[in-house]
């Protein structure tokens, strides 16, 4: 009998030990903090009217803009395709390098590496994604524990919405960015930017029941084109209030298959560039703009309501810039700081508010900052945790920042000065962008700066050997060209 009392009361006490862990192990689950990040496509870091830079209506994001901290210089790393918004999902959802990120997409696929959601489910989170993925090789649904309606690389843009507008009378009698019969945002009768925001409230009010934290991908397909958006939208900018950019100009020089190649992107306005083409495509751009923060303020309200907004860390950025008029180029394959550069907004606890940095960082620093908030950011992970910028720990990442697109351009940014190589034109251009913010002044044919220029031009040598460039030389242009003609996904 008194075996028996023993052993009942080692089986009471195994089950107390039992339930004080599980309960434990619920309280640190529920400690971590909810993470945020809203991801938009083809957004230049000028497109926020916090920011001042342009004359644009974005009052949430100003709001977390002012409620947080906010970087002037976050970098996509480049492209291997036309697709730039490929390449920088893929280094986004692997933590992998530009050139090394395709091969890290496969290891995903074939369960050999974590993706961004697993190693954040790994630290305990629910994890959630809504939007456009285009990451291929990788399924959504194994990545991620729950999910809504997942899009394509870019809504269906109709021939109409290419080389326009001509001149007034051609836009009177072309495509209109409200007009649902175009299809594109409007294809199921609703524009996806508010198919996106009613998922994301779902999802938040499902979130609020649990203790489990959360992590929600939330990726508009906004601002891409086709740039739609209602009408009110449009009726925002009238064309008196949209300035042309300071380096706009009719015709790149450098535009063709051996530097900025002319695909897709750069077929949606006329050639040459007038000035008011630019004006109705810039308008478009604010208003799809605008339109997406009106988005984002009801999910931001979604996450106040649910009673869980001071335990959620929120990071905003795009997949790169858009150039949309600056310097005679409309799309991103490029390697001036339009196409790379876009918004990167942190918000969390402890952060401070109205916090500017003009520290360079990448974009995909977004991934390494969440695993560092949730508690481990694994060593295969290359790029870095912000915190530190944040937090006054570190002044700086990385010694410079790195640029590639294709076998065309290759680029290097350290302190105030940048290189822009064309290796197939044989042609370098150096700008200082503290003294020349828009890139307008070529310095590389200047004598005072050719120590520079070559200190540089040997810095961006060196880094394309540490980053596996496929090129093997700036006079060895041999890594992939340009595309020669339009490709599926070339977006």
């Amino acid at each position: 009998m008194k075996n028996n009392k023993i052993s009942l009361g080692l089986l009471v006490a195994c089950i107390l030990a039992d339930n004080v862990a599980a309960e434990t192990d619920a309280k640190q689950s529920s400690a971590k903090p909810n993470i945020l990040f809203i991801f938009s496509d083809d957004q230049c870091f000028e497109t926020i009217g916090a920011h001042g830079l342009t004359e644009i209506d974005t009052p949430n994001l100003d709001k977390l803009v002012n409620n947080g901290a906010s970087f002037s210089k976050a970098y996509n790393m480049g492209a291997w395709g036309g697709a730039v918004c490929v390449a920088s999902r893929s280094c986004m959802n692997t933590g992998a390098f530009v050139w090394r990120a395709q091969d890290a997409v496969k290891e995903v696929g074939k369960g050999k590496r974590k993706s961004w959601s697993q190693l954040l489910s790994d630290q305990g989170y629910e994890t959630y994604m809504t939007g456009k993925w285009h990451v291929g090789g990788m399924n959504t649904k194994k990545v991620f524990d729950h999910q809504g309606t997942v899009r394509a690389g870019m809504p269906k843009q109709k021939s109409a919405g290419y080389n326009r507008p001509k001149d007034e009378a051609d836009y009177e009698k072309g495509w209109k960015p409200w007009d649902k019969k175009q299809g594109g945002f409007w294809q199921g009768g609703k524009h996806w930017s508010e198919v996106l925001a009613d998922e994301s409230i779902g999802f938040i009010k499902s979130a609020a029941k649990k203790e489990k934290p959360f992590f929600m991908y939330l990726a508009f397909n906004a601002p891409h084109d086709p740039r739609q958006a209602p009408k009110e939208y449009i009726d925002r900018y009238p064309l008196d209030r949209i300035k042309l950019p300071k380096s706009y100009m009719t015709q790149y020089p450098d535009q063709n298959a051996k530097g900025v190649p002319i695909i897709r992107d750069e077929k949606l306005m006329p050639f040459p560039r007038t000035e008011y083409a630019v004006k109705v495509n810039r308008q478009e751009y604010y208003a799809i703009i605008t339109h997406m923060d009106a988005q984002i303020g009801r999910i931001l309200d979604a996450l106040e309501a649910s009673g869980k907004a001071d335990n959620t860390w929120i990071i905003f950025t795009s997949d790169h810039g858009l150039s949309v008029g600056h310097h005679g180029l409309v799309g991103k394959q490029n390697m001036y700081e339009d196409g790379l550069c876009a918004p990167f907004i942190v918000v969390g606890p402890g952060v401070k508010a109205g916090q500017k940095l003009d520290t360079p960082i990448y974009i995909q620093d977004a991934m390494a900052t969440t695993l560092d908030i949730a508690g481990d950011v694994p060593k295969s992970i290359e790029y870095k945790s912000v915190l530190p910028l944040l937090n006054g720990t570190a002044k700086k990442s990385y010694d410079s920042i790195y640029g590639a697109y294709m076998g065309t351009q290759r680029m290097i940014l350290k302190d105030d000065w940048k290189i822009i190589a064309y290796p197939q034109l044989k042609k370098v251009k150096l700008f200082n962008i503290a003294k020349d913010p828009h890139e307008m002044t070529d310095l590389s044919n200047n004598p005072e700066y050719a120590a520079k220029l070559q200190e540089l031009t040997q810095a961006l040598e060196d880094t394309m050997d540490q980053m596996d460039d496929p090129m093997e030389s700036l006079t060895k242009a041999n890594a992939p060209e340009a595309p020669k003609k339009k490709k599926k996904g070339d977006h």
